[in-house]
């Protein structure tokens, strides 16, 4: 009876997560324009379904191989394709005392779409279609694995004397799509008319509605998300990640708002949602590990990060249409840190591993998004033609609209 109810409560957060991928298209429709809908739905149907696939293919036992002992955790696959444990001619329910074979393939399946997800957002509205579905082949199927392997897997960071830690993917899920879209931002380099005589120029999202209801949904989801990394139903543990995760994301949001506000001297929604984002972010490492008044915390640094990130790129000149890099990466790699100064693990060895970890993943996914990127820029290119960017992409990559005017 216990099995079947940690199973059920790892089901509804797959489907969660699942639904996380609404909130991603809503948000990204919503902050750019129009004429490039349904190139971003494109993008979002492709990588669920193209990564799902690959997962079961290869990206499941790459990312868990079972190293041997004595391994050196960087690399291992246990064999193409899904084979759940047998005994006796049926599933062999002692797998795992939260979750069977199948519902742990179908929930981490969904962990591993976002990171491409996260560079969907970033490089819209001038990107290519099919270099970015070979670079989402490329990340979801192989890299993101076998960089969760790292810990997830047994592998390296796992091994430390203070192994690293990553609830529910701060970097490992957040940070490794950070990574790749500040990576594909350089290369891309900004839309036209985003800089006007060396000043960054603001270009309005077409639908706020409908961004809104994507952060809505992305914190509806991120229950699962996190709620679902306990990997079981414990009612101790559960409720409190829900409670440090919600926290986090409140108060991510109020302070992004009030520094916003700041600032720039207006009511800046979108910043109020990224905040909100940058919270749920933030608080994913150690979201099983952290009181509420450190989830206060957190979510209010983010909060803060967010707003410093953003006006950061934008003296940079890099061109993020949904505020993607500022809110995986930057408030990936803050919640990542803040494991080793916050909560039950805080110590400064914890701080230490935490440190290496990220920056182990920065220097994996900096080179393989440089290595597979740079490639395609210069073989198929990256970029889509000055007509084509000012017309729109759903209508020279896709031919057709997603409104009727």
């Amino acid at each position: 009876m216990e099995l079947t109810t940690n199973n059920v409560w790892m089901m509804i957060c797959t489907a969660l997560v699942f639904f996380m991928h609404m909130g991603f298209a809503f948000l990204e429709i919503g902050l750019t324009r129009k004429k490039n809908t349904i190139n971003i739905l494109f993008k979002n149907i492709f990588i669920i379904t193209t990564g799902l696939l690959l997962y079961g293919i290869v990206g499941f036992n790459l990312m868990y191989p079972g190293f041997a002992e004595g391994a050196l955790g960087v690399f291992g696959f246990a064999g193409f394709g899904l084979q759940a444990p047998i005994l006796e001619g049926a599933l062999d329910l002692a797998y795992s005392e939260g979750y069977t074979y199948w519902t742990d393939f179908l929930f981490q399946g969904m962990f591993a779409a976002t990171a491409a997800t996260i560079v969907s957002g970033a490089v819209a509205e001038r990107m290519k279609i099919f270099p970015f579905m070979i670079f989402t082949v490329i990340y979801v199927g192989f890299v993101y694995p076998i960089l969760g392997s790292w810990k997830w897997g047994g592998g390296f960071l796992q091994q430390l004397e203070t192994p690293f830690y990553d609830f529910a993917g701060s970097t490992l899920v957040h940070s490794v799509g950070g990574w790749a879209a500040l990576v594909a931002v350089i290369l891309l380099g900004a839309r036209i008319g985003k800089i006007k005589e060396g000043k960054v120029q603001a270009i309005p999202g077409h639908n706020i509605p409908l961004a809104t209801a994507g952060v809505l949904i992305l914190w509806l989801g991120w229950f699962g998300f996190n709620g679902g990394s306990v990997l079981s139903a414990d009612p101790e543990l559960t409720s409190l990640t829900l409670v440090t995760t919600s926290i986090a994301a409140a108060a991510g949001g109020v302070f992004a708002a009030i520094v916003s506000t700041i600032v720039f001297k207006n009511l800046d929604l979108t910043m109020f949602l990224n905040g909100i984002l940058g919270g749920l972010v933030g608080i994913t490492a150690g979201a099983d590990q952290m009181s509420p008044a450190d989830a206060v915390l957190i979510g209010a640094i983010a909060g803060l990060l967010i707003v410093a990130a953003v006006s950061f790129f934008d003296r940079l000149k890099l061109d993020d249409p949904v505020g993607a890099i500022a809110v995986h990466l930057v408030c990936g790699i803050w919640g990542t840190l803040a494991v080793g100064l916050f909560g039950v693990l805080a110590s400064v060895d914890q701080f230490l591993s935490q440190l290496t970890g990220v920056a182990a993943y920065a220097i994996a996914c900096v080179l393989v998004s440089f290595l597979i990127l740079g490639t395609l820029k210069v073989t198929l290119g990256i970029r889509v033609g000055e007509k084509e960017e000012l017309e729109g992409l759903d209508i020279h990559e896709h031919g057709m609209s997603a409104y009727s005017n």
